[in-house]
């Protein structure tokens, strides 16, 4: 038998340090080749790291939210054969095993064994404690829905897959299991338990960014309402008609190709703003990125040369990255270069909002739900189909005036809908 060691891989494009995210394995399990052990992340994107070989993992090279050197050691693996490494007395992980483990997540995550409380030796543990307490439940983005769907927690479901990850047949088989008493607290009884969650992978990357655009930028909001009543009729009958053969449009193309009509007469809302070296740059591209919610947090991956897209090549690019990064499949590529931002709660939009400046962009446009409310038109009470656009600009860089001119003219886009087709 023999070792094989994974090093942390050379990512590209210059990146020398990279935050261990996940692993999805411990000391003992046995892997197969091509199994993804472990997700680390650069600034943008986050990264499936792969084993080679097929073994048994014996140390672990560090603890979720380590930021580890290019080049590092990684994961070490038995192996048959002679492997790749000569085994030393030390292993890179043995002080994590060796010493004795509290009942923290990263503990658990390196593989050391939880300490056995004289509570823990004289009372069994509820049947459906299926891991330690604390201890993250793995499970992909798809079971993660589901499971948000149907009302379960996922800490509650025994799972079956490599490292106890929960499979959708886990899911199936709690969903359809007869119900104990036991495995929820009643809802009357008083609590004492908390729960301490590390900040790390995309969590730090979303806390470190919000609060340095809060930090450097001179953030002002505009809001406006907007009737929206012809622009839905005209999505409406769109789908109707073309729907089968070209897709559904939701309200995000219409929108974006609102912004590529308006920005050709602000330039200086579609720049991006370098405050070191204090330099402008206005684009003539309108790569527009697309806030995005995921299970770990929002990330924003970005609609390449809206200007030069018809609004259904838009439509299906903005649902292909959308999946793409709530399955943490976006490249570094897809989730960098936006020159304006786009962010939508959908039916959760609220009546208002103040978006934060997505650095070093200066300008995101933010919508919010659309209702149907009583408004005067004319003389006339009438019900129409309103909705708010709550923006942010960088004082910097763009005036208020600039600001919200740019904001009337998207608004008179969306009321008079068959201008953002008039070339």
């Amino acid at each position: 038998m023999g070792t094989h060691v994974i090093k942390m891989p050379d990512i590209g494009e210059g990146i020398a340090q990279v935050e261990l995210v996940e692993w999805f394995v411990k000391v003992g399990d046995v892997v197969g080749e091509d199994q993804v052990v472990a997700d680390v992340m650069t600034d943008k994107a986050t990264v499936e790291i792969p084993s080679p070989v097929s073994g048994t993992v014996l140390a672990l090279g560090g603890q979720p939210g380590e930021v580890m050197a290019v080049g590092s050691e990684l994961i070490r693996i038995e192996v048959e054969g002679s492997g790749n490494h000569v085994d030393s007395p030390t292993p890179i992980a043995q002080a994590t095993v060796a010493e004795p483990a509290t009942s923290t997540p990263t503990a658990a995550m390196q593989g050391a064994p939880a300490p056995h409380t004289t509570a823990a030796t004289t009372a069994p543990a509820p049947a459906a404690a299926a891991r330690q307490p604390g201890e993250k439940p793995l499970a992909s983005p798809a079971v993660r829905k589901r499971a948000l769907e149907a009302g379960v927690e996922l800490r509650y479901v025994p799972g079956s897959g490599p490292a106890g990850r929960i499979l959708h047949e886990d899911l199936d088989a709690f969903l359809h299991a007869p119900k104990s008493a036991d495995l929820r607290p009643a809802g009357q009884a008083r609590r004492t338990d908390s729960e301490q969650i590390a900040v790390i992978g995309l969590r730090r990357k979303i806390a470190e960014r919000m609060q340095d655009a809060k930090r450097r930028v001179a953030h002002f909001s505009y809001v406006e309402e907007v009737d929206v009543t012809q622009l839905e009729a005209l999505r409406q009958q769109l789908n109707q008609q073309y729907g089968q053969q070209r897709g559904k449009l939701t309200l995000l193309p219409l929108l974006v190709r609102a912004l590529v009509v308006a920005l050709r007469d602000f330039p200086q809302i579609n720049a991006t703003y370098d405050d070191q070296a204090q330099v402008i740059t206005r684009h003539g591209a309108v790569h527009v990125g697309i806030a995005t919610q995921g299970d770990n947090g929002l990330m924003v991956p970005v609609l390449r040369h809206a200007e030069a897209a018809g609004l259904w090549d838009n439509a299906q690019e903005i649902i292909r990255l959308a999946q793409a990064a709530r399955s943490n499949k976006a490249s570094r590529e897809e989730l960098s270069g936006s020159t304006i931002t786009l962010t939508s709660l959908g039916a959760l939009g609220g009546i208002a909002s103040t978006p934060v400046v997505n650095t070093p962009e200066v300008a995101i446009v933010g919508v919010n739900r659309m209702v149907e409310r009583a408004v005067v038109v004319n003389g006339q009470i009438v019900v129409r189909t309103m909705m708010n656009l709550s923006s942010s600009f960088d004082h910097r860089v763009v005036d208020g005036m600039d600001a919200a001119s740019f904001i009337q003219a998207v608004r008179r886009l969306l009321e008079q809908p068959a201008c953002l087709f008039v070339e």
